[in-house]
């Protein structure tokens, strides 16, 4: 499968050598705003076309797909003009700005008859399978709390988007795409209500803290910012056992990809992994099996997201979680 680049982010490099790295798939062109833009990062990156103008992108004949690495803003609009052009989609979280416009991809998606995916790889590591497996097996007894906390402390880039709330800006879609979703994946279904409050600095939420509630009397924290040292860890509680992480989003580099099982008796069971989940992701799109699950787990997540914006913009009450589906 033949990717073109849409835009240049700050991300974009990590991404393109995992596409440049994945078997059956090469990077054949880079999409920026501006032709000088493009060039540089085609050079950088070692990708022979630079291309000015996104729409000029997707009518090229030799791509087949586009990674969209643009500020949410802007993921809607090109993930949907993608799927009207035929091309599979790879687009950077969170994958819209709202469920509405996850739908709205998803449509046009299906309508076009190509395959879609957010970046979101923590979903795609083998580690993150073990995760599953201790949870939907009853290791950890009946789940009763689950605790995320994700962070990095500034600074940003001056022109970095998430400084501007216009282009999605902010740790509510940023950040709280990660929590939201752990949220959703380990509770096993969608929250009933939730109750958030946000700190803002210079118009933008620089630290989100959420209160959400299950059925089953599940209950879940959510701990995101720009202001404190960097954090990307899960505690999920059980009667009989915790599963914890402290590197969910992204392995630390140079140490073992790992979590932890501690139960009742102050016992503590770890495990290591291997793997790359970026690679992983993109072989499951590029391949043929079915992609439902990661799919209606990113429309899910923005549905959270929505609730916990709307809770923040009523003074932090409990609002209902309303699941968007197409």
């Amino acid at each position: 499968m033949r990717f073109g680049v849409v835009g240049t982010g700050r991300i974009t490099r990590r991404l393109v050598a995992d596409l440049q790295s994945t078997d059956n798939v090469t990077v054949t062109a880079i999409a920026s705003r501006t032709r000088d833009r493009a060039s540089w990062y085609a050079s950088q990156y070692g990708i022979a076309a630079a291309v000015e103008g996104y729409e000029a992108l997707l009518q090229r004949e030799d791509v087949d797909a586009v990674y969209i690495s643009l500020p949410p803003s802007m993921h809607a609009e090109w993930a949907i003009a993608a799927a009207e052009h035929g091309l599979h989609v790879l687009c950077e979280k969170p994958l819209a700005m709202s469920a509405a416009q996850a739908v709205s991809i998803d449509v046009a998606c299906q309508n076009g008859g190509v395959r879609w995916l957010d970046a979101t790889g923590w979903l795609h590591h083998p580690r993150t399978d073990a995760f599953s497996d201790w949870i939907r097996s009853g290791r950890l007894g009946e789940i009763g709390h689950v605790s995320v906390a994700v962070s990095f402390y500034q600074p940003f880039q001056s022109d970095d988007h998430r400084l501007d709330a216009s282009l999605g800006g902010g740790c509510v879609l940023d950040l709280g795409w990660y929590a939201s979703g752990l949220v959703r994946f380990a509770s096993l279904g969608m929250p009933l209500e939730v109750a958030a409050d946000v700190v803002i600095r210079e118009g933008v939420p620089q630290r989100l803290t959420a209160m959400l509630w299950m059925a089953d009397g599940v209950t879940a924290t959510i701990s995101c910012g720009y202001d404190t040292a960097t954090r990307k860890w899960f505690e999920v509680a059980g009667s009989a056992a915790s599963l914890i992480c402290d590197d969910f989003t992204r392995p630390w580099a140079e140490r073992p990809t790992r979590c932890w099982i501690h139960d009742a008796s102050g016992q503590v069971e770890g495990h290591t992994f291997e793997g790359s989940q970026e690679r992983r992701m993109i072989a499951r799109l590029v391949g043929d099996q079915a992609l439902t699950e990661w799919q209606q787990h990113a429309i899910d997540t923005h549905s959270i997201l929505d609730a916990i914006s709307l809770s923040v913009n009523h003074g932090g009450g409990r609002v209902t979680v309303r699941q968007v589906t197409d």
